[in-house]
């Protein structure tokens, strides 16, 4: 059963053992995958994996394999344009903590209450409580309530009651939004090079496009042009947000680091840290331990306006760590001036500079940090660190203006 998956798992270097995958071919003899897609994903990757740094790895092997296969939580086409229009629905629904405790329900009855409702329902529904749709207190659906749980299809999750996930569209081919691996970092970065320039030195460098035209403009007789060659001249500043509320994404940064640090497109690179915003002091390390710093004073004189400059970091902080002086969080340091100006001071020395928010950009508008997120976005334009939002900052820093 699914041994073509195995040998592909394998071959896409997925160090799977041959009694891990018996353990796994048992346990979908004794019916504990389900009998969706999404049930034996995490089955297999519960059996098959022993560490997580092969969970990218095998999200893409899987969409490799199970690309267009459709299971029976799958939901018609236009059942997803009616749930993902819920705008209506996003605030205040009557939810109250205290129903969590009183859920009871029996998922095989909710799974064939949805499948019934599946070949019943012939159009959108808002409200109510039997129909697949958004709003309301039906067990099926998503920007709603209901009281004995049910199954979220389509929306995102608000309460954290569904009992079962519809349609999570996990296994198609959208990986341009998802966080990146080393290699797509180095990929990303690459882009860069845009910024190489002719250097003043003897023409040595083939120049194939001006040889193609020369040799066509002489009737296909041969003429060799050569030019001056091409050497990168990107300069990079890149700042760290390190500890804090950055824990949850540092294996994200360090793998940044990483493909910034390997990294060959660039003619200078320097990398500091900071602890939720920058004041007078940059740290060396990422501990941020007192003492390691330069001045940032002393980084704006020595790093000329022609570095291109990345911030990567959450902007989750409190407002007085950017409104105050003395705002800073670190018990032992006094900053005279508010972190937001030492923010506006940098923007204004390097005019391509650029955030970059390991948080998902639906949810900047709503977390409790709301307020520094969007004060730190009047300054630098903010991109989600995903393989979109890092082509997207890129190319900003590619504009010349």
């Amino acid at each position: 059963m699914f041994l073509s998956f195995f040998y592909l798992l394998r071959a896409r270097g997925l160090k799977v053992s041959m009694g891990e995958w018996m353990t796994l071919m048992n346990a979908l003899d004794e019916g504990l995958g389900g009998s969706g897609l999404t049930g034996f994903y995490y089955l297999c990757r519960s059996i098959l994996l022993t560490s997580e740094a092969d969970f990218d790895k095998f999200d893409m092997v899987f969409i490799e394999y199970f690309k267009g296969v459709t299971t029976p939580e799958d939901l018609p086409e236009e059942f997803w344009e009616w749930l993902d229009d819920n705008e209506q629905f996003k605030g205040a629904d009557g939810f109250d903590s205290s129903m969590i405790e009183k859920m009871q329900v029996d998922l095989d009855e909710l799974i064939r209450k949805f499948e019934e409702r599946k070949k019943e329902q012939l159009e959108r529904h808002d409200g109510g409580a039997y129909w697949i749709g958004t709003g309301g207190r039906s067990m099926f659906g998503n920007a709603g309530f209901n009281e004995e749980g049910g199954i979220r299809a389509g929306g995102e999750s608000r309460h954290k009651t569904a009992l079962k996930v519809a349609g999570q569209r996990n296994y198609r081919d959208f990986r341009q939004d998802n966080v990146l691996d080393i290699r797509q970092f180095q990929m990303a970065f690459r882009k860069l090079r845009q910024y190489s320039a002719r250097v003043d030195e003897a023409k040595t460098e083939l120049d194939i496009d001006e040889t193609v035209q020369k040799t066509s403009d002489n009737a296909g007789l041969l003429e060799i042009v050569f030019n001056k060659p091409r050497k990168n001249t990107v300069k990079l500043l890149v700042l760290f947000d390190s500890g804090g509320s950055m824990l949850p994404y540092s294996r994200l940064t360090s793998r940044l680091f990483q493909a910034v640090s390997t990294s060959n497109h660039f003619r200078s690179l320097k990398c500091y840290y900071f602890h939720n915003c920058i004041y007078d002091k940059l740290y060396t390390d990422p501990r941020c331990r007192y003492g390691q710093w330069i001045d940032t004073d002393w980084a704006l004189h020595n790093y000329d306006e022609s570095y291109k400059v990345i911030f990567v970091g959450d902007a989750m902080m409190a407002p007085s760590e950017l409104t105050r002086p003395g705002g800073s969080n670190q018990y032992q340091v006094y900053n005279e001036v508010p972190g937001i100006e030492w923010l506006k001071k940098v923007q204004r020395h390097y005019s391509k500079s650029i955030w970059l928010n390991p948080v998902r950009s639906g949810s900047w508008d709503g977390l409790y940090h709301f307020r520094t997120i969007a004060m730190v976005r009047e300054v630098f334009p903010m991109y989600e660190l995903t393989l979109d939002g890092l082509e997207a900052g890129i190319k900003h820093l590619l504009v010349s203006r």
